[in-house]
C-alpha cells in the first residue's frame, strides 16, 4: 500500500485550494490521513476554519481527481478534532501565499492569542509598520492590513 499511498498524497498534491490558487490542500496541511477501508480510499481532511464554504469543493475535486486517477471508491471525511491549525502550512506553502500577496499567518504552537498580538509583515515590503483596516477579507480565514511603509493593501490569512 505504501506505492499506492504514495501516488494518492501526489494527486492530492495536485488538488489546489480553490480560495488561494498558489497552494494545495497538502501544502496548506488539509490533509490529515490517507487510509483504506476494504476497496474504499479514506481521506481526512481538517479545515482550518470550521465554517470554511470552500469545504464542500475541496472535498469534490479531491474525489474527482482520485477518480481519474484510478480509485474507484473514495471517501473524504472532515474531521475537526484535532481541530485545523495554520501551523500546519509548510514553509513552501508560506513563501508561496506571501508572493501571491497574502501575509501567510505566525506559527504560533496553540497560542493565538499570542499570535494574535504579533506584528504582522506586508508581504511586498517585510515591514510590520501595518495597520488592520477590516477583521474580514474577501474569505473567512483572512483580514485586510495596510503596510504604512509602501502603502500597499493586503490580506493577511488568520492565524488558527
Amino acid at each position: 500500500m505504501n506505492r499506492d499511498t504514495d501516488s494518492i498524497w501526489q494527486i492530492l498534491g495536485q488538488v489546489k485550494d480553490p480560495e488561494i490558487p498558489v497552494v494545495s490542500v497538502v501544502e496548506m496541511g488539509l490533509i490529515r490521513g490517507v487510509g483504506l477501508d476494504g476497496e474504499t480510499i479514506i481521506i481526512t481532511m481538517a479545515p482550518t476554519f470550521a465554517g470554511c464554504p470552500a469545504l464542500q469543493v475541496m472535498q469534490s475535486e479531491i474525489a474527482d481527481r482520485l477518480r481519474k486517477g484510478g480509485v474507484q471508491e473514495v471517501r473524504v471525511q472532515i474531521t475537526l478534532s484535532p481541530p485545523g491549525s495554520t501551523d500546519w502550512i509548510t514553509p513552501p506553502a508560506r513563501q508561496k501565499l506571501k508572493d501571491f500577496g497574502l501575509s501567510p499567518p505566525p506559527r504560533h504552537s496553540g497560542r493565538i492569542d499570542f499570535a494574535l498580538s504579533m506584528a504582522v509583515a506586508c508581504p511586498y515590503c517585510s515591514s510590520e509598520n501595518t495597520s488592520l483596516k477590516n477583521d474580514f477579507g474577501p474569505t473567512l480565514c483572512q483580514a485586510i492590513y495596510v503596510c504604512n511603509h509602501c502603502q500597499q493593501l493586503f490580506e493577511f490569512f488568520k492565524p488558527l
